[in-house]
């Protein structure tokens, strides 16, 4: 039997019509990957509404973590849903687009004895991922999905890359609800 269709991401209501990933099309996406036997964590600024339980903004995305042993998997099943990959991007990193905007921005990661993901870089470098960080859990639209946990999403956004407004305010909302410690650079003018 042919698997179901994804529903398509929703073009948000801006003159600027960016495309938006909506809850919808994320439970729809997890459902398909768990139908698949592909277990994902969500990363991002969708983990942080999964953690906090409800969508505190519009995410352009969905980025995921997996086991590198998925990755032919998750291509050809996406491949089937209309997904390509976009320009860019590295073995274990890439972005897969449908022709609505729906994309995934995809992580694959080796675990280590202890738990720990191992993710390599685009720069060839290696980023540890702590075991402790893939117990973390949401909810998105009542559905109860894996996500990285708060503390580890703090440390995942505190390097790499140069934080934007809505990093700050995914940073903060974390902050706020589970009191996670914000490094200097996390903060709104490093104070």
């Amino acid at each position: 039997p042919r698997a179901p269709r994804l529903m398509p991401g929703r073009w948000a209501d801006k003159p600027t019509m960016k495309p938006e990933t909506t809850a919808e099309a994320l439970i729809d996406l997890l459902r398909l990957l768990e139908r698949a036997e592909i277990e994902v964590w969500l990363d991002g600024g969708w983990a942080v509404d999964a953690v906090l339980g409800e969508q505190t903004r519009p995410h352009k995305d969905v980025d995921i973590i997996l086991r590198v042993s998925d990755l032919p998997r998750l291509r050809e099943i996406l491949k089937g849903q209309g997904f390509k990959a976009k320009d860019g991007g590295t073995e274990f990193n890439f972005v897969l687009a449908d022709h609505s905007g729906l994309e995934v921005d995809v992580h694959a990661i080796i675990f280590d004895q202890d738990g720990n993901g191992l993710y390599r870089m685009e720069n060839g470098s290696d980023w540890i991922f702590p075991a402790k960080g893939f117990s973390g859990e949401g909810v998105v639209q009542g559905v109860r999905v894996r996500c990285l946990s708060p503390e580890t999403q703090v440390l995942c956004h505190a390097h790499g890359y140069v934080p934007t407004d809505k990093d700050f305010q995914d940073m903060e909302l974390l902050q706020e609800r589970f009191g996670v410690e914000l490094p200097r650079q996390l903060r709104r003018n490093g104070v």
